[in-house]
C-alpha cells in the first residue's frame, strides 16, 4: 500500500468506499500501487496495467490495455469513441463491487497476463485520420507549419487532428487551428505547455511548475 495513495483517498468525498475497495481488490492481485496523473494506478514490472477513479455518476476501474481483453462478461466500456487501447469498468454502488468481484479479478489477471505476452495495441496509423480541410488549407498555405506538424510524435498529430475535427462549423474548427499555430510550430503537443510540461496530471497551471 503506497502512502500517496493513502493520502489521496482519505481526501476523497465521493466514492472513497467504493474507490478503497477496489483499491483492496486490485492490490490483493499482486500489482505496484503508486500514484500517477493524481490518481492510483497499478503497475507489473513497470508498466502501467490499470488505475481506479471516481467521475460524477460513477467510479471506475480503468484498463491500460483493455482492448486486448477477451471481455467475456461484456462489461468493458469504450472511454470515448477515439479511445483505442483503454477501457473502463463502471461502477455506481457497493453492491456492484462486492457482487462482481471474482469477475474483476479475472479481468485484472488477464491484464498482467497480456503485459506478461509483451502484447501491444494496434493503433490506428496518423495517415488513417482525416485532416480537417481548415487545417489542411492553412498547411499549403504555410509550409513551415507542415513540416513542424510532421515532425510531431504520431500521438501529438493525432490528438491535434481529433480536436481541430471535433467542432461542427467550420468557424470553429478554423479558430482552433490558428490557436494552436504557433504551438506547433515551437514542436509543442496540444496539452503541452509553452514551458514543456504537460496541461494534464501532473500539469503546469502556468506558473511552470508540477501540480499534482
Amino acid at each position: 500500500m503506497n502512502p500517496k495513495v493513502d493520502l489521496f483517498l482519505s481526501k476523497v468525498k465521493k466514492w472513497q468506499q467504493e474507490l478503497e475497495t477496489l483499491r483492496s481488490i486490485i492490490l490483493d492481485c499482486q500489482l505496484t500501487e503508486e500514484l500517477k496523473w493524481g490518481v492510483p494506478c497499478y503497475t507489473f514490472n513497470d508498466a502501467n496495467v490499470v488505475l481506479i477513479h471516481g467521475f460524477k455518476e460513477y467510479c471506475a476501474i480503468g484498463f491500460f490495455k483493455g482492448a486486448l481483453l477477451q471481455d467475456t462478461d461484456g462489461i468493458l466500456i469504450q472511454q470515448g469513441e477515439n479511445s483505442q487501447s483503454a477501457r473502463q469498468i463502471r461502477y455506481t454502488g457497493m453492491d456492484e463491487i462486492i457482487e462482481k468481484q471474482a469477475v474483476l479479478k479475472a479481468y485484472i489477471f488477464e491484464a498482467i497476463e497480456v503485459e506478461k505476452a509483451g502484447l501491444k495495441v494496434d493503433y490506428k496509423k496518423t495517415s488513417e485520420y482525416n485532416i480537417p480541410q481548415e487545417f489542411q488549407t492553412i498547411l499549403n498555405e504555410m509550409p513551415e507549419l507542415k513540416t513542424a506538424f510532421q515532425a510531431l510524435t504520431p500521438g501529438r498529430q493525432r490528438a491535434y487532428l481529433l480536436y481541430f475535427a471535433d467542432p461542427k462549423q467550420s468557424k470553429t474548427r478554423t479558430a482552433r487551428v490558428e490557436k494552436y499555430i504557433q504551438q506547433i510550430l515551437d514542436g509543442k503537443g496540444l496539452t503541452d505547455c509553452t514551458c514543456g510540461l504537460s496541461r494534464k496530471m501532473p500539469y503546469c497551471d502556468g506558473s511552470h511548475k508540477f501540480i499534482r
